[in-house]
């Protein structure tokens, strides 16, 4: 699986650079995210922008990484989706429980958000 991973302080980008999420490359995503969270990565941004096809092993892919974040991190799903694969999410009801974005900035904006966010709530 073709990937690109730009680490920063606060978070990470995966950009995936594959047209298909698929059973082929998923199990390696499931893989990676499980490595980059157990490494001590806080808040993910994963760039679906290339992504033109995702099926049902895909979706468990990026349901991983949403259970692996949500307690303590951020997992965020940004770029611009392809109609197939925002259809797909839309199908499967997981657009009510994932955090999509247009764009990584905006990914990157909401990950510093929640940073603050879970800071001023420490501090109390």
């Amino acid at each position: 699986m073709k990937y690109r991973i730009d680490k920063q302080d606060q978070y990470a980008i995966l950009t995936l650079d594959e047209e298909n999420l698929n059973s082929t490359y998923a199990p390696g995503l499931k893989s990676d995210l499980i490595f980059f969270s157990q490494e001590g990565v806080r808040n993910l941004i994963l760039d679906l922008s290339n992504v033109k096809f995702v099926d049902s092993s895909g979706l468990s892919a990026i349901l991983t990484g949403h259970r692996l974040w949500k307690d303590g991190g951020s997992f965020v799903i940004a770029g611009h989706l392809h109609p197939m694969v925002t259809k797909l999410i839309e199908i499967s009801r997981l657009d009510t429980i994932l955090t999509i974005v247009p764009t990584v900035s905006e990914g990157v904006d909401y990950v510093k958000m929640e940073e603050m966010e879970r800071e001023l709530q420490s501090d109390n």
